[in-house]
């Protein structure tokens, strides 16, 4: 047990923003005013309202925030490839070997992702999983998807529910959350129970680790489409144009804000991936900014960063619950 006045152990649920590509140190937390220009960049540094710490000159909203914030500025994998330093940092463990731009999956590189161990460890609610991924995987050029993201070893039934989604598109919904119009709620249910049925029947010998997932999936299913608290939570309209608009009326802004509404729900870590956007090139695709590193984030990056971070921030210190939900902005660099 924590000792009496300490301050460690809050945190209640966390929400976990991943950058892909790595967002640049100088131009965000860790600007270098004294270096020469060709270090430096041409961006600049403003002051934040803790002293002594300054901030990338685009992130003004952030900046007006750093009393709530612990900014770790000497984190490093020393892996230079995005994929198998991102698996470091998403499970906790080096990638074998370093440095395999578009590693996959697969042992001896099957550790579980830190959502993975959270779904694994705690119970969801109100039909919800206790970690949820949005609204994107994370893959390299070719759709090539990163190792790090799953149950690993601990088996599919692990792995965080992964939501492919546009949260911003006008009428989001959730595909198969809610029931077809010709069914009832009785009517679910003797699915169900057919389902279960049908599923004791089985030959148990036949009865091998896809079926068990399946099972387990459609299980989750069922439960999520009888948890009404579960679908509203998925429900942005209930959120007041102006919240909406506090956060970016873009996908990411409004994957954090369902991120926070599926934490007010009972979920316990929600990961949210800044993946690659509609007119993102090969040569820079999201915070891999290669080519026109300053452009790229005056004009694409930072203003949504910085606006839905702020928001999140915010919004949970409004509703008294920033002391319990630990955000953690980071990339694979």
């Amino acid at each position: 047990a924590p000792a009496a006045g300490s301050s460690f152990g809050k945190a209640k649920a966390c929400i976990l923003l991943f950058h892909l590509g790595g967002p640049p140190q100088h131009e965000t937390w860790d600007p270098k005013d004294d270096a020469p220009v060709e270090i430096r960049g041409e961006l600049k540094s403003i002051a934040s309202n803790v002293p002594g710490i300054r901030v990338g000159e685009l992130m003004p909203r952030t900046a007006r925030m750093l009393d709530r914030i612990c900014v770790l500025r000497a984190m490093s994998t020393s892996d230079n490839a995005h994929s198998s330093s991102g698996y470091w940092m998403l499970t906790g463990v080096p990638h074998q070997p370093t440095n395999s731009e578009n590693s996959k999956p697969g042992a001896p590189n099957d550790w579980p992702s830190t959502a993975a161990v959270v779904n694994r460890l705690r119970r969801g609610k109100g039909g919800l999983p206790a970690a949820i991924t949005l609204p994107d995987h994370i893959w390299n050029t070719g759709m090539i998807s990163w190792p790090g993201q799953d149950g690993g070893f601990l088996g599919r039934t692990a792995d965080p529910w992964l939501i492919h989604c546009d949260p911003s598109t006008p009428g989001f919904q959730i595909p198969g959350l809610s029931l077809a119009s010709d069914v009832s709620a009785s009517r679910l249910n003797q699915r169900l129970s057919l389902l279960e049925q049908v599923n004791h029947r089985l030959d148990a010998a036949e009865r091998g680790e896809a079926m068990s997932r399946f099972d387990h999936r459609s299980q989750q299913a069922f439960d999520l489409l009888r948890a009404g608290k579960a679908r509203r939570a998925f429900d942005l309209d209930r959120e007041t144009p102006t919240m909406r608009d506090r956060y970016g009326r873009n996908r990411w802004g409004q994957s954090v804000l369902l991120a926070r509404r599926l934490i007010e729900s009972g979920v316990s870590l929600v990961q949210v991936n800044w993946t690659r956007m509609p007119g993102d090139t090969n040569d820079s695709p999201a915070w891999d900014t290669h080519a026109g590193n300053a452009k790229r984030l005056k004009n694409n990056l930072m203003p949504p960063m910085d606006l839905a971070y702020s928001a999140l921030l915010e919004d949970l210190e409004s509703r008294g619950m920033l002391q319990e939900t630990l955000i953690v902005w980071m990339g694979e660099f």
